[in-house]
């Protein structure tokens, strides 16, 4: 199956610009145009195996990869570095950790200031208050 770069972007769910910057940043390779006809003279055609390598980038983002650490990953597949690779998951999975305890932080004193906003005691509104007085 081939793809203009537009087909390509639309089946990965991505723009025409999120192909042409994936490739700036060498994580797609752009192929080299055809000189078949007239009509296609200059149109590239993508393949099964950059589609593959486009879903791979997006699922690794949506994992909270970077496009560094993904560039690294598409690197590291070619050499077949299993424990580098077991080593990125870990540093991710720990800083997913982090965030999550974080937010859960946030939540649980958010949680608290709702109860005490809903209490309707006397004076300002707790989440209000402490909005006002949180360090910027």
């Amino acid at each position: 199956m081939e793809m203009t770069i537009s087909q390509l972007a639309r089946a990965g769910g991505v723009g025409v610009e999120t192909i042409r910057y994936y490739q700036r940043r060498k994580l797609l390779s752009e192929p080299a145009p055809r000189a078949a006809s007239i009509a296609t003279r200059g149109v590239r055609y993508y393949g099964e195996t950059a589609l593959r390598r486009l879903r791979f980038i997006r699922a690794a983002q949506a994992a909270g990869f970077t496009l560094d650490a993904i560039g690294e990953l598409l690197e590291l597949d070619s050499l077949d570095d299993r424990a580098r690779v077991w080593a990125l998951a870990r540093e991710r999975i720990a800083r997913l950790d982090g965030e999550i305890d974080r937010l859960q932080a946030a939540r649980n004193a958010l949680t608290r200031l709702e109860r005490e906003c809903a209490s309707g005691g006397p004076g300002p509104c707790p989440i209000l208050e402490t909005f006002e007085h949180a360090p910027a």
